[in-house]
């Protein structure tokens, strides 16, 4: 059993409910996966760039192996154990070593990876910086960290049509969409953990639909609905789905009537500290004069 290792006042989402949705989207996830298989395709884009081997690595929360299959070979990684919080979906990695690991509780030694990668699955955690500290003491120094997450603008658009299609309907409104990490934070996240040359950037990816309930199994067939721990407990209204389907197509469909769906992908690479780093030059160190600079 995975214990929840964060305190109560801090829990954001319901844990116990992402490894049972992931758990039973497992199946039929290949049909869902082109986003992930998307954004896993710039992931391995980015750690080509990097001109290092990487003897052993972590792909943290593998779901059925998407960044695996797509690096195959690619950005020097030899050896890629994978873990995912799933107990139905690690047994059904084909590619290493795999395991049930959540990413809130990392089992793993100090300094045991050269690379932790992780493809869209740190947006849930609760304990993001928490989560980082534990991914940079897994790794060797000088080891590298790169993840991909969504971001604070990632489905905009269904978080108004639905707020505002439940305020219509029963006169209030309960929280749908997860509130994502802002790009202007992640930066400052890495190095709050104890992480080097901490870099974030960010990618959006619209994706258009030709009607509401077909973003709506996309999203629960990639097992990416509803986690908020003080979601609506009980079945929303249908009167509620339509008007919100309604809202959507008047407010944001195109000119050819297809829905626009925004994600906001986050980009984090990190370093381990290690003493062969490049370093700030110290504070008054500089050699140029600002007389050298400004006018008369």
């Amino acid at each position: 059993m995975v214990q929840d290792t964060v305190a109560p006042q801090a829990r954001i989402f319901d844990r116990r409910l992402l490894r049972e949705r992931r758990g039973r989207a497992a199946g039929e996830l290949h049909a869902h996966d082109f986003l992930l298989t998307e954004i896993a395709e710039r992931l391995a884009d980015r750690l080509s760039d990097i001109a290092r081997r990487f003897p052993l690595a972590l792909d943290l929360g593998a779901r059925d192996g998407i960044l695996a299959r797509t690096l195959q070979g690619r950005g020097g990684v030899e050896t890629l154990i994978q873990s995912d919080a799933s107990f139905v979906n690690a047994p059904r990695l084909q590619r290493g070593a795999a395991l049930v690991a959540d990413e809130e509780l990392l089992p793993f030694k100090e300094q045991c990876f050269d690379a932790v990668l992780s493809n869209l699955a740190l947006h849930w955690v609760n304990d993001l910086p928490g989560t980082l500290a534990q991914v940079r003491s897994s790794l060797k120094p000088d080891g590298l960290f790169l993840a991909s997450l969504f971001g604070t603008g990632t489905l905009q658009e269904l978080r108004t049509a639905l707020m505002e299609a439940e305020l219509a309907e029963t006169g209030g409104a309960s929280p749908r969409v997860s509130p994502f990490a802002d790009l202007r934070d992640a930066a400052g996240l890495l190095q709050r953990a104890g992480f080097a040359l901490p870099v974030a950037d960010a990618d959006t990816v619209t994706v258009t639909y030709g009607d509401f309930f077909a973003l709506l199994r996309d999203l629960r067939g990639m097992g990416e609905t509803n986690l908020l721990l003080d979601r609506l407990k009980h079945p929303t209204r249908r009167t509620v789905f339509a008007r919100a389907a309604a809202i959507y197509q008047e407010r944001f469909a195109d000119a050819e009537g297809r829905l626009p769906a925004t994600f906001q992908v986050l980009f984090l690479t990190g370093w381990a500290p290690d003493a062969s780093q490049q370093q700030p030059a110290k504070r008054g160190s500089g050699k140029t004069s600002l007389k050298d600079v400004f006018k008369n």
